[in-house]
């Protein structure tokens, strides 16, 4: 079993592939992601972690299909992006894409944005849970709470169209479908 860890900074996995652009301490491979093919071999890992490192590329739907052809079969992918109107997303100069909870449903072939435009790419994936992040500041600390509650979700989801810092960070699980 193979594990990818993309964009893995300082936050050293044990037991994965650990890639960054930064030659950083226990980091097994540097590589630019903006630079195309990645250097791993097709259908290499059954599980590639991605957190906030997609929002610093320019070519989204070109990563995406990195993912996928690095993905064995049935890979369990986790890609976690802030959400595009939170003060995380709006504040660091160096995000180039925005994204919101829909924004993966154009790999997906059940779901309706895929279906009209197959056209976009040849990446496919399941949807298999989205969760959101909120942001709670109680007595200068600050973090996140993970909401995985679908109903709660369709609540928040709602709310974040029409006000800023509902939604911080929104984290997709995925497999590939191959």
């Amino acid at each position: 079993m193979a594990k990818l860890h993309l964009g893995s900074g300082t936050d050293i996995l044990p037991g994965w592939v650990n890639h960054d652009l930064a030659a950083l301490p226990g980091v097994d491979v540097v590589h630019d992601l903006e630079v195309f093919p990645w250097p791993f071999e097709d259908k290499s890992f059954d599980e590639i972690r991605m957190i906030n490192v997609l929002e610093h590329l320019s070519n989204v739907v070109k990563s995406i299909e990195e993912i996928h052809r690095i993905s064995e079969p049935n890979a369990r992918v986790c890609i976690r992006v802030p959400y595009w109107n939170s003060r995380d997303m709006a504040t660091d100069p160096t995000h180039k894409v925005f994204f919101s909870e829909y924004s993966f449903d154009y790999f997906d072939p059940s779901k309706r944005h895929c279906q009209e435009r197959p056209y976009y790419s040849k990446a496919r994936f399941r949807i298999v849970k989205k969760h959101f992040y909120t942001n709670i500041t109680l007595f200068n600390i600050v973090g996140y709470v993970k909401i995985s509650f679908e109903p709660l979700q369709a609540i928040m989801s709602a709310l974040a169209r029409h006000l800023c810092g509902v939604i911080w960070v929104v984290e997709f699980e995925l497999v590939a479908l191959k």
